[in-house]
């Protein structure tokens, strides 16, 4: 697969794609999807943006209001004439022509996906400038939307508007700009500004990828450790009588460092966090009803010891162990 030429990457071999553009830098595919066919539309969004179970807003008008759903079906009917866009949350969870979508991107993890947000919009609706923080492909539905990207990944302090609702860049440089019709597509890397105006009624797929940030990684991984049940408590190291008994000295610090690298450093317990940490469903009390298995496998070390060639590869589905295949070399 990696040097095979995909018709999604406009005929680009897949290792191509993934070591020159991938997290580096975005890349626009004219008719990355021939003879596309968006498989919902306008009429379909708003009927699920009127659903409990999915999530949904409207942003409206030039100062980007937004109201969050479930709506009521005479919202639609009160909406201006321009400038508002619908935007549903994983409508893959819910079509299952949305979710076979997710099979042209096999070039990638699948795990790492997180969800196909799916917009309609009538002319000049659009979000604002602004940046996310994971990899995402925007495809174009119907219609066609015009697209300006800025020069390079956001910084980690970039200027935001105070908007209570939205991250809108408050000084948005675009470097460059272009009309995307029916099946063309654009990527975008994490933290790269960019900016989406409908030019009529159109419909854009929002194919995006998990990016837990280290945090959420930490607070799951010590949920985990917990529910183990096998604690491992902080030690002194070799104390001399301190000059000063409000001190913590930095022989404190660094016993404190070995203890949280013993965590790190077990591939064991990391390779199974891991693994049931994505694999977690997006909406983990709806899975009965949107019938979601995500799936992952993984290789677990048979010892802790850093050498050995011996593992077991178990398969998560839904955070959850579903098997093991025997140990191998």
């Amino acid at each position: 697969m990696s040097n095979q030429a995909l018709n999604l990457l406009g005929n680009m071999p897949a290792k191509r794609f993934l070591r020159d553009y991938w997290q580096k830098r975005p890349l626009l595919i004219r008719r990355a999807w021939k003879d596309f066919k968006s498989p919902i539309d306008g009429d379909d969004l708003a009927g699920l943006s009127l659903e409990n179970e999915v999530e949904s807003r409207l942003v409206i008008g030039p100062n980007h209001v937004v109201e969050y759903g479930p709506f009521l079906a005479n919202r639609f009917n009160h909406l201006p004439n321009n400038r508002w866009t619908l935007l549903v949350q994983a409508v893959n969870l819910w079509v299952p022509e949305v979710h076979a979508m997710l099979d042209e991107f096999h070039f990638l993890p699948r795990w790492r996906i997180d969800d196909v947000m799916v917009s309609y919009a009538c002319k000049g609706g659009g979000v604002g400038p602004h940046f996310d923080d994971y990899d995402v492909f925007l495809l174009q539905g119907k219609g066609r939307r015009h697209w300006q990207i800025g020069a390079g990944e956001c910084e980690p302090n970039v200027a935001l508007r105070g908007h209570s609702d939205l991250k809108i860049l408050a000084d948005f440089r675009p470097e460059q700009e272009w009309i995307l019709d029916e099946g063309d597509m654009l990527y975008l890397p994490p933290r790269w500004a960019h900016n989406g105006v409908a030019l009529d009624h159109c419909i854009t797929f929002s194919v995006g990828y998990r990016a837990p940030s280290l945090g959420e990684m930490l607070d799951d991984l010590a949920t985990e450790i917990i529910a183990r049940g096998e604690p491992k408590y902080l030690r002194d190291p070799p104390l001399t009588p301190p000059e000063d008994a409000d001190e913590i000295q930095l022989n404190y610090i660094l016993e404190l460092k070995t203890l949280l690298l013993s965590v790190l450093n077990d591939d064991r317990l990391l390779s199974n966090w891991f693994a049931q940490f994505m694999t977690q469903p997006k909406y983990p009390h709806l899975t009965e009803l949107t019938k979601e298995k995500r799936k992952a496998k993984i290789k677990i070390p048979m010892a802790f010891d850093g050498k050995s060639t011996e593992y077991v590869t178990r398969t998560y589905c839904n955070a959850e162990i579903l098997h093991d295949r025997e140990a191998s070399n």
